[in-house]
């Protein structure tokens, strides 16, 4: 028996819901980082923010679009692209470390914690949006014939 109330089930708005969290818990620490340490930790904050909003956001618009055409082939993008997002800021991270930015304009420290952070607050969104769809187990249509 299904309700007339249903959530869509679409990977696409479970990823939007993850980036709207994302983008507010970005704000917030931007708004945290300027207060607590000036300017450069608000900068190094929007640095480590852009990173995760554009690698998640990136991988999830990736693994959307290829489960939408091949569901089969889903799990291995998935994982190739988390692949290529690791090394990717792995890169970053290196190229930021090597850079003489470090030194004055931005705090790196805040990229980092900021990075972590909204990580964890990406994933817990994503999940929750994903706990709360409702996806049907089978045709309600394909049954009724």
């Amino acid at each position: 028996m299904t309700t007339a109330r249903t959530r869509p089930a679409t990977p696409g708005g479970q990823a939007r819901f993850a980036f709207a969290c994302t983008a507010l818990a970005t704000l917030v620490a931007v708004t945290l980082g300027a207060a607590a340490s000036g300017s450069a930790a608000a900068v190094g904050a929007l640095i480590g923010a852009a990173l995760v909003l554009f690698f998640f956001g990136f991988g999830a618009f990736v693994v959307n679009a290829v489960a939408s055409v091949s569901p089969t082939a889903s799990l291995l993008v998935a994982l190739l692209t988390y692949l290529l997002e690791v090394v990717a800021m792995g890169a970053v991270f290196v190229a930021l470390g090597r850079s003489r930015a470090l030194d004055g304009p931005v705090d790196g420290s805040w990229i980092g914690v900021v990075v972590i952070v909204l990580t964890l607050v990406w994933l817990v969104a994503q999940t929750f949006a994903a706990l709360r769809s409702r996806q049907p187990l089978y045709d309600p249509e394909a049954s009724a014939r």
